[in-house]
C-alpha cells in the first residue's frame, strides 16, 4: 500500500475529515490532501506524528528505508544504474570532500536513518537548519555524481 493510501484508510477509517487531521498535526488541509493524492510525501518525522494521531506504528503507513532512500534518489542522474561498490566509493569521496558537520548530518540520516528532530538534537540545531544541510548536500551530491558519471 502506497503512503497515500495508508494515510486516506487510516483517516477515514478513524472517521476525521482532511481539516481535522490537518489541525491534529498542525498543517494545513491543502498539504494533508497533497500526502493523500501523493503529490508531497511527508518525511519519517511526519509520519511517525501521523501514525501517533491513528495509535499506530510509523511502519503501518510507510518503510522507513524506503523513504529515506528515496530521498537520495534525485541526486543519481537519470538512467544511471551503479554497482553497489562503484557507489559506495562515489560516496566515500565525495564526503571527504565536503565539511566534517555536514558529512556527519548527512550519514545520520542516510546511514544511521536518523530522522531530522534527532540530528537537531544532537548537534543542537534548529530542524529547519537541519533539513538546510540536507538539502545542500544533496545538491553538492547530485552536482558531484554528474561531473563524476559524464
Amino acid at each position: 500500500m502506497s503512503i497515500a493510501s495508508a494515510i486516506t484508510a487510516l483517516r477515514t477509517k478513524a472517521a476525521l475529515s482532511q481539516q481535522e487531521l490537518a489541525d491534529r498535526l498542525y498543517v494545513s488541509r491543502e498539504l494533508v490532501s497533497k500526502w493523500e493524492t501523493g503529490s508531497r510525501i511527508p518525511d519519517f518525522g511526519t509520519i511517525g506524528a501521523i501514525a501517533g494521531v491513528f495509535r499506530v506504528s510509523p511502519e503501518a503507513i510507510a518503510d522507513r528505508n524506503a523513504l529515506v532512500f528515496r530521498e537520495l534518489s534525485d541526486c543519481v542522474p537519470q538512467g544511471i544504474s551503479l554497482p553497489e561498490e562503484e557507489l559506495t566509493g562515489l560516496l566515500e569521496r565525495f564526503l571527504a570532500r565536503i565539511p566534517v558537520r555536514e558529512g556527519d548530518v548527512f550519514l545520520n540520516r542516510y546511514y544511521f536513518l536518523k530522522n531530522t528532530a534527532e540530528i537537531a538534537a544532537k548537534y543542537r540545531l534548529g530542524e529547519n537548519h537541519v533539513r538546510s544541510i540536507l538539502s545542500k548536500t544533496r545538491r553538492k551530491l547530485a552536482k558531484y555524481l554528474k561531473e563524476e558519471l559524464s
